[in-house]
């Protein structure tokens, strides 16, 4: 789903971000952003704010997209996300790209 979102925090060299930019896809707990011009890195957290609502993510992986000086982002949301898009998403019991599967072992 495409949104347009602004992005603030510090980059990978603590400089301030402050941009526009889209997302790719959403979940309740994350979201792959496109259109990035900062080079941030994985562990970096970001303020993401989508209509008057602000939430609160980290980076989880970032992707150099080859020809431009654009990034692509994925991120994870921190604390409780859930309706914090204000958007009815649907539930899925498939992993987010960028999470991993945990298994237990006794």
């Amino acid at each position: 789903m495409v949104l347009p979102v602004r992005i603030s925090g510090k980059d990978s060299a603590n400089n301030p971000v402050n941009e526009l930019a889209h997302t790719l896809d959403i979940t309740p707990n994350g979201a792959r952003l496109g259109a990035i011009h900062h080079a941030l890195k994985a562990g970096d957290k970001l303020t993401l704010q989508y209509r008057q609502r602000r939430i609160q993510f980290r980076v989880v992986w970032v992707k150099a997209m080859e020809g431009t000086s654009e990034y692509q982002v994925g991120l994870e949301g921190l604390g409780s996300i859930g309706e914090n898009w204000g958007l009815e998403l649907p539930e899925s019991g498939i992993a987010d790209e960028y999470q991993t599967s945990t298994t237990t072992t006794s």
